[in-house]
């Protein structure tokens, strides 16, 4: 029993001093992932490591130990959920580094990073001088967030007048030589809309097309494969 005392002490310590190293080392150490999860994928990865490689440890010590884990895992994702202070500390909140086109420097201290980093996310979301930028949000997964000041922003149709139009996603209905049946019967059609279609193309075979999307009033998008020059 004192061995499975251990074990959970242990993994509660270590958690512990992983998420204040995260904490310390700033947010974008592990841009495009929580910190819980960049935690769990060291734990993890040590506990099958253990697991393969230590005798001395049982499947059932891993067993406890990847339990426990799960436990104090869930026990933080309904803290977050239920109590709303729980999550600056927790989860990070956001910072404003750029505010009304003038960088705060403090904030960038607070996320641990330096002008060229700042430079560098920005860049990321398109914009390559930061006097482009009105307002930058560094995020709690290490991202800028950007608003641009109006001169640098994309004008958008309610700008323009441009009048509106139905937005529709492209619908696959062949990948990689085979038909996606499922695709095709939502769209309203049949295999034989689809063999006509692709015979407007000279295809007459499924095992021609790499690639086929249909979108409304388009005609069908077909990528073939390439012909092997003899």
């Amino acid at each position: 029993m004192d061995e499975y005392i251990s074990i959970i002490t242990e993994l509660l310590w270590g958690f512990i001093l992983l998420f204040v190293v995260l904490k310390c080392l700033g947010k974008t150490q592990f841009a495009q992932i929580s910190p819980f999860e960049f935690i769990s994928a060291i734990i993890l990865g040590e506990l099958l490591g253990n697991a393969i490689y230590d005798n001395e440890i049982t499947f059932s010590h891993i067993t406890a130990a990847i339990l426990c884990w799960g436990i104090l895992i869930y026990v933080v994702e309904m803290l977050t959920q239920k109590f709303k202070g729980t999550r600056k500390l927790l989860e990070g909140e956001p910072n404003i580094v750029i505010h009304q086109g003038k960088i705060k420097y403090d904030a960038l201290k607070k996320g641990k990073i330096d002008i060229n980093t700042l430079q560098s996310l920005i860049r990321q979301q398109g914009y390559f001088s930061i006097q482009e930028v009105e307002f930058g949000v560094l995020e709690s997964n290490g991202k800028i967030s950007v608003l641009p000041k109006s001169e640098h922003d994309t004008p958008k149709n309610s700008d323009l007048n441009v009048p509106t139009k139905p937005v529709n996603i492209p619908i696959t209905l062949i990948l990689d030589g085979e038909v996606v049946y499922d695709n095709l019967s939502e769209v309203g059609f049949d295999e034989k809309w689809l063999k006509d279609q692709l015979a407007m193309q000279s295809i007459t075979n499924y095992k021609e097309v790499l690639y086929a999307e249909w979108l409304p009033n388009k005609p069908l998008y077909v990528v073939g494969y390439e012909k092997k020059s003899s």
